[in-house]
């Protein structure tokens, strides 16, 4: 062998060892992050599932202790839970597809140099990412509005979303233009092409747009706070905020009489503070993660593209 393919071969099996070495450290640290990222949710989990007075003295870390299920029928005893579950459902469905809608039409219109004064409008809109009235006079527009204790007050404030209005323009201004010219040029007006042309292109940042701003929906309880006194519109997160603030009231609320044949029997299924906390987290994470899912191969495509043009 000569001395030049021995050096390669030798430069070779160097460089296969160094490869071998990044993806094991890779390995490590993308390991060691999704550890930091799921354990979490893992540990809340497997307390809501075990004896309360041990979770409640933090005896619970990696494993299950003392299985029980009390927590979550306890839970369901809630008054109105299943009302707020369906007013939740309901603001997050019908917001979340008019939110898409009206960012899908604004951003495609704002690319249409035909729209009159098009920028100035685009200006308007991106302006009010920057500034805010404040809750005050924000409540006061919604009374006069008349959405207050109105269930239209949780969905026309998150129509407009400026943020989204952006990524959508941007997305659409990375399609083709000669996709709307062809449309045009076979007779097709600007609520068709958006129709028919852009609305099967767009559909990444869509998709997108569908998962955080139903997400923001389903998460948000501070306009019930402030907007609704009426409990058959309270939402499911206002709902369980509300005994999570009187978890002791809560807890002698859904507390049942039990015959125990022993103390500790009745601790490790007695209600407390952090059991309710607990419970409470799974109840309202869950829906949001077993949705996620089915729009997360969107996320990547809609964001890049949304992001930056070209």
């Amino acid at each position: 062998m000569s001395a030049k393919r021995y050096i390669i071969k030798k430069r070779n099996i160097d460089m296969g060892i160094q490869d071998k070495l990044v993806s094991i450290f890779s390995y490590v640290i993308y390991t060691f992050f999704a550890f930091v990222c799921v354990y979490p949710f893992y540990y809340i989990f497997i307390n809501t599932l075990s004896a309360n007075d041990l979770s409640e003295r933090g005896k619970v870390l990696f494993w299950i202790k003392g299985l029980h299920f009390s927590n979550y029928v306890n839970v369901l005893k809630i008054p109105n839970l299943f009302q707020s579950f369906k007013i939740s459902i309901a603001r997050t469905a019908i917001g979340a597809s008019l939110t898409v809608i009206i960012a899908a039409f604004l951003g495609y219109m704002f690319t249409r140099e035909t729209l009159w004064k098009r920028k100035l409008w685009y200006r308007f809109v991106v302006a009010t990412m920057y500034f805010n009235a404040g809750i005050i006079p924000w409540y006061i527009t919604m009374r006069n509005l008349g959405l207050t204790n109105n269930f239209w007050g949780y969905i026309f404030p998150l129509a407009v979303s400026p943020f989204y209005i952006v990524l959508c323009k941007t997305f659409v201004e990375s399609v083709p233009i000669e996709l709307q010219q062809a449309a045009q040029i076979d007779g097709a007006g600007t609520l068709r092409i958006f129709l028919q042309i852009m609305l099967p292109v767009i559909k990444p940042i869509m998709a997108t747009i569908a998962i955080f701003s139903a997400v923001q929906q389903w998460n948000s309880f501070q306009d019930t706070l402030l907007l609704v006194t009426d409990n058959k519109l309270h939402t499911l997160q206002f709902t369980l905020y509300q005994y999570i603030n009187q978890a002791s009231s809560l807890k002698a609320l859904v507390s049942t009489t039990t015959s125990s044949t022993s103390i500790a029997a009745t601790l490790a299924t007695a209600q407390t503070a952090t059991s309710i906390r607990m419970t409470v987290t799974i109840v309202v994470v869950t829906p949001i993660i077993l949705v996620y899912p089915i729009f997360q191969r969107f996320f990547i495509k809609g964001i890049m593209i949304g992001a930056v043009k070209g």
